[in-house]
């Protein structure tokens, strides 16, 4: 293991029972607030931004917004927030997805983004992907084109990265840690 990944480990704290009994939640808020922490995090993120030749980053709501800004700023891009419905002033193009119960629906402003740009989507973990392929299709559907999709950590049981890659037609999936 990198030293990287060692250090982002040990700052990530494992909540037993959270949301729900059955579940291992993934605490990133020490990792947060620890600032050497957080900049390894977001320059090993400008990183990935930079090697994909994106000119943008789209941050899904809401860690992804934490962790795609700095991301955005470090790499010399512009950012664009992926939210959930009905949070975005303006014209909007959504896209609903599939939960595990029911569905959901994100939003992006159009014309932030333009058939010349190259997107980043970055996020904190990779779980089922539904939403990270919901702003793929959104991100296609404004015209942009995705470089790649990046995200702390991906949760490897739950198959995520098999549902998105085709999706990604060969754009890369970064995981920094796998879990």
């Amino acid at each position: 293991m990198t030293d990287i990944s060692e250090l982002l480990l040990s700052r990530i704290r494992d909540v037993a029972d959270y949301p729900e009994p059955g579940v291992m939640f993934k605490d990133i808020t020490p990792l947060l607030a620890d600032p050497a922490a957080f900049t390894a995090l977001t320059d090993a993120l400008a990183e990935v931004a930079a090697h994909t030749g994106a000119t943008k980053v789209v941050g899904l709501e809401a860690r992804g917004f934490i962790l795609g800004a700095p991301v955005a700023v470090r790499a010399g891009v512009g950012f664009v927030p992926v939210r959930k419905a009905g949070k975005l002033p303006g014209a909007t193009l959504s896209q609903a997805y599939a939960l595990e119960y029911g569905s959901a629906e994100i939003e992006i402003h159009a014309e932030d983004l333009s058939a010349s740009d190259r997107v980043l989507v970055v996020d904190d973990v990779l779980a089922t992907g539904g939403t990270a392929e919901a702003s793929i299709q959104l991100i296609r559907r404004a015209g942009a084109e995705v470089s790649g999709l990046a995200v702390l950590m991906e949760l490897g049981f739950l198959s995520g990265r098999a549902r998105l890659e085709p999706v990604l037609e060969g754009a890369p999936l970064t995981a920094l840690l796998t879990v």
